[in-house]
């Protein structure tokens, strides 16, 4: 039941009975009796903490300001005329507490309003109020008003800088009408560049509910937390193609605007201020009055807002029955920030029928570990899973390749010699080949015939060349397998695989060159059909799986092994309900940890805690 009302403001039951207590006293033509009510201890802290953000009505410290100054009855009916005559007081010895009771005052009137001038001023009043000017001293650490005057700047920007529609604020330079007069905003235009990238549309996040994410990161600190939309400058930056960074890339920035003199300004009515953008990745605090000041940040709400409904999503089963290159970004390896020297690469391989939006519970969970934080830059590896895994780990080969190539020519930069690759299920097998040196093993499956002897069009050798004889990539410096069949699915019978096949579509060329190769003589007692699927080579005993295992992981790369079970221990037996522990278990690991999870565990908490671990192995060099 919603409390009583009194001159429009909500009060909680134990302090609305006093009120109504009073009004019957002063009916009866007695004096209002003094005293007390037992509340709650949460009626009494509501009343004695409730403000315009946290219940939509005005704390105790701007009605006591109000009832001060004899502006109460008034500013219930007339808020603007209120507000006026109570700036007035702004430069008396109590114009600290005048300036906060204005901030809240005027984001209450704003919000009932809509009046985006309003919501300025409240900014204006609360930047005042947080930073003075004058030589006064700012409001004590431990004041609950700092903080809560902190909030009011921040959604005072949001809502003074709306478009019309409110669903994106919008950055710009110009006279920005005040109650009182003006602002003058002058854009610091350097901070809307993104590596190659220029920032463009930005959003609201911290009006967004999320979902899909366990944890919602926050940094608490000043400023209007906004998602940005991106746009090339040009057609790449610092030798790293457009290409590797996503088209619907999101990325958590802070607006901040520093008023000028904020105190003189809301005495004469006329301000000036610098639009500053930050974004998240490269600064987290603005200095101010020469302190380091925390900035508001919200990438998780800007990682969700990336990932609602994004054609992505679409791609887990489209790219898994149609080999289509359309499908893919360049050549499948996508940074999530532009290219920062000194980080170590992460290298996150997808699964079957998957996408790299698999990945977004483990990164938005190492992003905020404090270790990992600044030390590590994230790629993800997006392929078709249905085509052969020899062929999907050559493209992703070839990419790790190519791109310490573009970004790092000179070989200057020693944290690219330092990749970390983790792949969930058959993402491991991929991620298990870039430590794996091939020697003829797997040309052996096909055919005792040397392969230089093989007739084939020069096109199909270098193919087959790049996807059967390989060498560990020298970049990657240690793996990790998540729920990983390397010994084949249970799920992925022979039945299973010709079912598949019916509704699958390799890569044309790939199958065309494999078809040709076919019409040899070497290879027709092998009545082999057509190219194997993914599936097909992850059907427990398959020859491709005998092959790998049987070739060790490279020496000095430590490998580490997250495998997920259905039950407590013993495990021998058990599965993910897809992939048997047996099949997971390989020997020679660094470590193997045992998560209670289904088959989709990289975003389990042990897991996170797991990889957490290993990466702090990594950055100790053990």
């Amino acid at each position: 039941m919603e409390s009583p009302t009194f001159h429009g403001f909500r009060r909680p039951q134990a302090i609305g009975a006093v009120v109504w207590a009073a009004i019957l006293f002063l009916l009866a033509g007695c004096a209002t009796p003094i005293g007390v009510v037992r509340g709650t201890t949460q009626d009494i802290h509501y009343a004695l903490t409730a403000n315009v953000l946290s219940a939509g009505e005005l704390s105790d410290w701007s009605i006591q300001a109000l009832h001060r100054a004899n502006l109460y009855e008034r500013f219930n009916k007339d808020p603007e005329a209120a507000l006026k005559e109570m700036r007035k007081a702004v430069d008396s010895h109590v114009a600290l507490e005048i300036l906060f009771a204005l901030a809240e005052l005027s984001f209450y009137h704003a919000e009932k309003s809509a009046k985006n001038e309003h919501y300025l001023a409240s900014a204006v009043y609360a930047y005042a109020y947080l930073f003075p000017d004058d030589g006064t001293a700012p409001p004590d650490p431990i004041d609950p008003r700092r903080r809560l005057a902190v909030d009011i700047y921040n959604l005072g920007l949001v809502g003074a800088l709306h478009s019309p529609n409110r669903e994106s604020v919008i950055l710009q330079d110009g006279k920005y009408e005040l109650p009182f007069g003006e602002v003058d905003l002058k854009l610091e235009a350097s901070g809307f560049s993104w590596g190659g990238f220029r920032m463009t549309r930005f959003i609201p996040v911290g009006e967004f509910d999320i979902r899909g994410l366990r944890n919602r990161y926050r940094q608490a600190g000043i400023g209007a937390a906004l998602a940005a939309e991106v746009e090339p400058l040009k057609s790449g930056t610092n030798n790293v193609p457009i290409t590797r960074i996503a088209p619907r890339t999101k990325v958590p920035v802070t607006a901040f605007v520093r008023f000028e003199e904020p105190r003189r300004g809301v005495v004469s009515g006329q301000l000036r201020g610098r639009l500053e953008l930050y974004a998240a990745d490269q600064a987290s605090t603005v200095k101010i009055h020469g302190a380091e000041v925390p900035l508001e940040l919200q990438p998780t709400a800007a990682l969700a807002y990336q990932l609602e409904g994004a054609p992505i999503w679409d791609f887990e089963i489209a790219g898994f029955r149609l080999a289509d290159p359309q499908f893919i970004l360049g050549d499948g390896l996508v940074m999530m920030h532009p290219y920062r020297p000194g980080r170590i690469p992460i290298v996150l391989v997808h699964g079957t029928a998957s996408s790299p939006v698999r990945w977004a519970e483990l990164y938005n969970e190492l992003t905020h570990d404090p270790l990992v934080k600044g030390r590590f830059q994230f790629w993800v590896f997006q392929y078709n899973t249905g085509q052969p895994i020899l062929y999907s780990a050559n493209l992703l080969r070839q990419a790790l390749r190519r791109i310490v190539r573009e970004i790092d020519p000179k070989g200057a930069d020693p944290a690219l010699q330092q990749m970390v690759v983790i792949g969930h299920s058959q993402g491991g097998l991929l991620t298990r080949l870039m430590a794996t040196r091939s020697g003829n093993r797997f040309w052996e499956n096909v055919t005792d015939e040397p392969f230089d002897k093989v007739a084939m069009p020069s096109e199909t050798r270098e193919l087959f060349r790049q996807s059967m004889f390989f060498d560990p990539v020298p970049t990657v410096k240690r793996v990790v397998f998540i729920s990983t069949p390397h010994r084949g699915s249970y799920r992925a019978t022979h039945f299973v695989a010709n079912l598949l096949r019916r509704i699958m579509t390799l890569p044309g060329a790939l199958a065309s060159q494999f078809q040709h190769l076919l019409t040899q003589p070497t290879f027709a007692r092998l009545h082999i059909s057509g190219l194997p699927t993914s599936v097909e080579n992850m059907s427990p005993g398959h020859p491709f799986l005998r092959a790998l295992n049987d070739l060790p992981i490279a020496p000095g790369v430590p490998a580490h092994s997250i495998i997920a079970v259905l039950g407590d221990p013993p495990f021998i037996g058990k599965t993910d309900g897809v992939v048997a522990y047996e099949s997971a278990h390989i020997e020679g690991v660094k470590s193997e940890k045992v998560v209670n999870s289904g088959h989709s565990a990289q975003g389990h908490p042990e897991t996170i805690k797991e990889v957490q671990r290993i990466l702090r192995e990594h950055l100790e060099g053990k």
